[in-house]
């Protein structure tokens, strides 16, 4: 009977393998999130007071003449509302509203009742920095 007997060495290779695929699972997720968001061009106005936001998860574009449009679809007020609604949790779904430059405020204002219809209580400005 051997109590001390010699053993070959082995590397085990399947940790190695799980790490790996964590590591692609990681920078695929991170990549994602470094997409743009497609959207409709706009004039933006400038403030000297405009401070870089998190990430927005519904973008909500304010043209000239008033139309509303998220993720190209052009929504009136109600459907903006319903489809707010429709959020896991509307009341910590960040909405960030893109205003034409020449937007008027009541439409700004209308959109914004449309977010507080929804249950929507995180609304921020788009805006771009003004030129020094």
């Amino acid at each position: 009977m051997k109590y001390f007997e010699a053993r070959k060495a082995r590397i085990e290779i399947i940790p190695m393998i799980d790490i790996m695929f964590f590591l692609l699972v990681f920078f695929i997720m991170i990549t994602l999130h470094m997409i743009p968001n497609a959207g409709l061009s706009t004039r933006l106005p400038s403030s000297a007071s405009a401070q870089p936001l998190p990430p927005a998860k519904l973008t909500v574009t304010l043209a000239d003449d008033g139309t509303v449009s998220v993720d190209g679809r052009v929504l009136t007020p109600a459907q903006l509302t319903a489809m707010l609604a429709t959020q896991p949790d509307p009341s910590h779904t960040v909405v960030t509203i893109a205003g034409a430059a020449r937007a008027t405020l009541q439409h700004l204002v209308t959109v914004m009742d449309a977010c507080r219809a929804a249950g929507v209580s995180q609304v921020a400005l788009a805006a771009q920095p003004a030129a020094k």
